[in-house]
C-alpha cells in the first residue's frame, strides 16, 4: 500500500533538516515511496505529468529541446527534481514546445515526440516518473541546438541509459508520431503566454497551486515549494 502524503512529507522534511541547500546536489539518502511515482498525460494530452497527485508541490515546466537555458535547468536541478519525485514531494507537468525548429518539424519536434513515446506503455512495460525525469535530463545533456535530430539508435541508447524499460525504449527509437506537434505547440504556447505575457520564454516554471511563475534564479526554489 502506498504511503500517505503526510508520511512522505515527513520523510522529505526530515532529510531537508540535515541538508545544506544547493542548486544541483541533495545530500542524505532518499527513501522513495514503496510504489513507483506514476507517469501519465495531462487532461489536454499535451503535457506529461510525473509524480503523485497528492504531492505538496505541483509545478509545470515549459521547456524547449534546443533552449540552452533549459539545458542549464536540467543540469542544475534535474537530480533534485528526480529526488522529490521519488519521495512524493513534487508533481511535475512537462509542457514542451518546438518554436526553435527553423523549418517545419525538426530537432525539437523529434525530441518532444520521443518524450511522449516514453510516456506511453509498451505492453506491460511502463516508465516511472523518476526514470522519465532521468530521460529528460539525458536528452538535454546531449542537446545539440541546430544540429540533426537524434537517430533511432541514439534515442534508444538515451532511453536505456535513463532506465526506461527496453520495450518502451524500442518505441522511442521507432520515432512514430505519437503527438500532434502543431496542436501541442499552439496549446502549450498559449499556456506559456498566459503565465507571463511580458516575458515569454523557456524555461518557465509555474506553481500550479498559486498560478504564479517561479523565480528559478533562486537556488532554493524547489526546496521552498516542497517545504511550503
Amino acid at each position: 500500500m502506498r504511503t500517505t502524503r503526510a508520511v512522505r512529507l515527513l520523510i522529505v522534511m526530515g532529510l531537508l533538516l540535515g541538508t545544506v541547500s544547493c542548486a544541483n546536489e541533495v545530500t542524505g539518502t532518499a527513501r522513495p515511496d514503496p510504489v513507483r511515482a506514476p507517469l501519465a498525460l495531462s487532461d489536454d494530452g499535451f503535457g506529461i505529468v510525473a509524480g503523485f497527485d497528492d504531492a505538496p508541490a505541483q509545478i509545470e515546466i515549459f521547456t524547449e529541446p534546443q533552449c540552452t537555458h533549459c539545458h542549464d535547468l536540467q543540469q542544475q536541478f534535474g537530480d533534485q527534481i528526480a529526488y522529490y519525485l521519488a519521495v512524493g514531494g513534487v508533481q511535475v507537468t512537462y509542457r514542451p514546445l518546438t518554436f526553435l525548429d527553423e523549418e517545419g518539424q525538426g530537432y525539437s519536434a523529434a525530441v518532444v515526440n520521443a518524450m511522449f513515446a516514453a510516456a506511453e506503455p509498451a505492453g506491460d512495460a511502463t516508465t516511472s516518473a523518476v526514470d522519465f525525469q532521468h530521460f529528460v535530463e539525458e536528452l538535454w545533456a546531449q542537446q545539440d541546438p541546430g544540429g540533426p535530430a537524434f537517430s533511432g539508435d541514439e534515442l534508444r541508447t538515451i532511453a536505456r541509459t535513463a532506465g526506461l524499460p527496453e520495450p518502451v525504449a524500442d518505441n522511442v527509437a521507432r520515432a512514430q508520431e505519437v503527438v500532434d506537434i502543431d496542436a501541442l505547440e499552439q496549446n502549450n504556447f498559449e499556456l506559456l503566454y498566459s503565465a507571463d505575457s511580458a516575458n515569454v520564454g523557456t524555461p518557465t516554471v509555474v506553481d500550479l497551486d498559486t498560478g504564479e511563475k517561479v523565480d528559478i534564479s533562486d537556488g532554493d526554489w524547489l526546496d521552498q515549494l516542497v517545504a511550503s
